[in-house]
């Protein structure tokens, strides 16, 4: 599976609010996205270890690629987390994906799989694609083509083009009726806004 940093200006930007943390927030953020990786640092550190989730997951993110600081992935799956554990989207698919992959931490599809599932519910298509990949193997779940379709069908309801290819894939290989199912159980999920799916 492709790795997905999801670093955009408008997603971090989402999470800005207007306290005083916010405001340095966005001047790391400012720095980050200029290349500025020691300001970064500077602004962000402080931030993640008063235990903001922003800035916990952007330290994971510095870590996790070297950007600032010494690549260790040990600290970034630590990171990542922290920001997880308080409900970051982002930290819970790139710990997932950490877990998934054995990158940081000891590889654990079923730990993957429950932090994919968190982010999947708050609607992260990539979360939604890694927990159709894993449904398709057996990977950490048990092994069902038509929850892996339904994980796919909500992504490609997001416009996610790899979605879209993984769920002709799958869908090659299933009966009508397990496309009617999968099919039913997506529209349920988004009923239900992404929960309990």
């Amino acid at each position: 599976m492709k790795r997905i940093l999801q670093i955009s200006v408008w997603i971090l930007g989402l999470w800005l609010t207007n306290s005083a943390s916010s405001i340095e927030l966005d001047e790391g953020l400012k720095a980050y996205n200029a290349g500025d990786y020691e300001t970064a640092l500077r602004v962000f550190k402080p931030l993640a270890e008063q235990g903001i989730a922003r800035a916990q997951f952007i330290l994971g993110l510095m870590a996790d690629s070297g950007e600032g600081i010494v690549k260790d992935q040990r600290q970034a799956a630590k990171w990542y987390q922290l920001a997880a554990e308080q409900g970051s989207s982002d930290g819970q698919y790139n710990l997932g994906y950490m877990y998934e992959n054995g990158k940081g931490v000891r590889q654990d599809y079923e730990e993957a799989a429950k932090w994919y599932q968190l982010a999947a519910e708050q609607g992260s298509v990539y979360s939604q694609v890694s927990l159709g990949y894993l449904y398709s193997f057996g990977e950490g779940v048990r092994k069902d083509k038509v929850y892996a379709l339904m994980w796919f069908n909500l992504a490609t309801f997001q416009g996610y083009k790899e979605a879209a290819e993984a769920k002709k894939t799958i869908s090659n290989i299933m009966t009508p009726s397990q496309i009617e199912k999968a099919q039913e159980l997506a529209r349920q999920c988004v009923k239900k806004n992404y929960k309990d799916c």
